[in-house]
């Protein structure tokens, strides 16, 4: 991430804005007691979150501006049975970020919680079960350049306009 991040500075001057969006969705029962995958699932959609943050930040103090997105799912909002583990790394995400935006004067933070929205994340679910609901739960599915437009919505603001949360999600999913 820190090389990521020196790369984008060094091409372009400077740093308006830091996305993550990295994810794991391995979904399954706690009973299925799958340790790994739990492990694995808060190495990237927590600490992951918590790299990019601290690659951009020192930048973004510096400059005394910019803008991190951060992407966490509308399992951060809602827990739902086979989908503990991972909706905890979202909420986790709502709560970096808020405690992100509450110390921060000069530099704007976004999460973007979407729903079910086109991508290969359900690929990751290896366990049965979960992955019946899930193909269930995915029946409506927005497009991935819906969660795009979110984001250039969240970034276009006046400097000083600060787009704390975008819900986007397919029209009825609960």
């Amino acid at each position: 991430m820190q090389a990521f991040v020196e790369f984008a500075k060094d091409k372009f001057g400077w740093l308006d804005v830091m996305v993550n969006n990295a994810g794991l969705m391995p979904l399954s029962k706690l009973e299925s007691l799958k340790i790994d995958e739990w492990n694995h699932m808060i190495d990237v959609n927590i600490r992951g979150v918590l790299h990019g943050i601290a690659a951009a930040l020192p930048i973004f103090k510096h400059q005394q501006s910019g803008q991190f997105v951060n992407i966490s799912l509308i399992g951060g909002h809602n827990v739902y049975p086979t989908a503990v583990v991972y909706c905890a790394t979202k909420f986790a995400v709502w709560a970096i970020s808020e405690g992100l935006r509450q110390e921060s004067t000069d530099i704007r933070v976004t999460v973007i919680s979407p729903g079910t929205t086109e991508s290969e994340l359900p690929n990751t679910t290896t366990d049965a079960e979960a992955a019946q609901w899930l193909e269930e739960f995915r029946e409506a599915v927005i497009p991935a350049d819906a969660i795009a437009r979110a984001i250039a919505f969240a970034i276009e603001q006046p400097a000083e306009i600060d787009v704390n949360e975008v819900i986007v999600r397919p029209i009825g999913q609960n």
